[in-house]
């Protein structure tokens, strides 16, 4: 009796791929801090209120133009004011919200403890800070844009009764325009380098609107030659020299500086603290 016994034919070993390094790009870092900055609902609320506040204040202030032209201790302002301040005339308040976003950008990471992960996905850290900088530095010119643009529509009627619409072909209009979404740009980039540093969500958003709005607001009362020099060189006193500032301006307490220091100065606000805080986001622990 013959036996048949059945051999299992080999089973051919699975392919085995090479291994692909995975490779970190700049763009790649930029693209999760983009999705981490308009994914958190926060932020959406913060842009909305920017552009609502910008809206409202210019609306509030075109609304009193009537008030103003009939006073004889007003109208001097007035005609000193330009349609284009008005309709910028918000920014102050939009620059609130915009330091808040600016400072929990960072400082949220590291309340949550998010930062450890980040950091671990890019050891050599300096470029998370560098596109979470540019993430915030879009996501504010495109709402600064869009408060401006909301501010100019809904002042109109109001600025058409005392012939001061701004005229869209004039230089003076866009450096106004212009100038209002770089200082808001520069306020967001100073509370991110604030909040690098301090780390404190509380501490940052304090520091950031001490400088950017309380200081100049309370020293002006002080008429020492010293502290009026150190006025002007606030960045909100600063902005004045490119928004048209003067006494009689929407936008700041002096008119010292040239335009292009105005520029320097307010840039130095937004730089200085990022590099401060690219230095410490490398030496310290997260």
């Amino acid at each position: 009796m013959s036996t048949t016994v059945a051999v299992a034919a080999p089973v051919p070993a699975p392919a085995v791929r090479a291994a692909v390094p995975a490779r970190l790009t700049f763009l790649g870092i930029l693209r999760g801090e983009l999705i981490k900055l308009l994914s958190l609902r926060s932020t959406w609320w913060t842009l909305a209120a920017t552009a609502l506040l910008m809206t409202g204040v210019s609306l509030a202030v075109a609304a009193s133009l009537d008030a103003t032209a009939t006073d004889p201790t007003t109208a001097p302002e007035l005609a000193a004011l330009s349609g284009a301040e008005v309709v910028s005339g918000g920014f102050q308040l939009g620059m609130v919200t915009i330091a808040v976003l600016g400072a929990l950008l960072m400082t949220g990471e590291y309340s949550t403890g998010n930062i450890r992960s980040t950091l671990t996905a890019v050891p050599t850290r300096v470029p998370v800070l560098a596109a979470k900088a540019i993430a915030v530095s879009v996501a504010t010119a495109a709402v600064a844009a869009l408060g401006i643009g909301l501010s100019y529509a809904a002042t109109m009627p109001l600025l058409s009764e005392h012939d001061m619409v701004p005229a869209l072909d004039e230089a003076q209009t866009w450096q106004v325009f212009g100038g209002t979404v770089y200082f808001l740009i520069a306020a967001a980039l100073f509370a991110l380098g604030v909040g690098t540093l301090l780390r404190s969500s509380t501490g940052a958003i304090t520091v950031a609107l001490s400088v950017l709005l309380l200081l100049p607001t309370v020293l002006v009362f002080i008429t020492l030659d010293w502290v009026e020099v150190i006025v002007d060189y606030l960045p909100l006193p600063a902005s004045g020299a490119f928004l048209g500032g003067g006494e009689d301006s929407l936008s700041a307490v002096g008119d010292e500086l040239s335009p292009v220091t105005g520029i320097l100065v307010v840039a130095a606000y937004a730089l200085v603290p990022l590099m401060a805080g690219a230095v410490t986001l490398r030496r310290r622990d997260a």
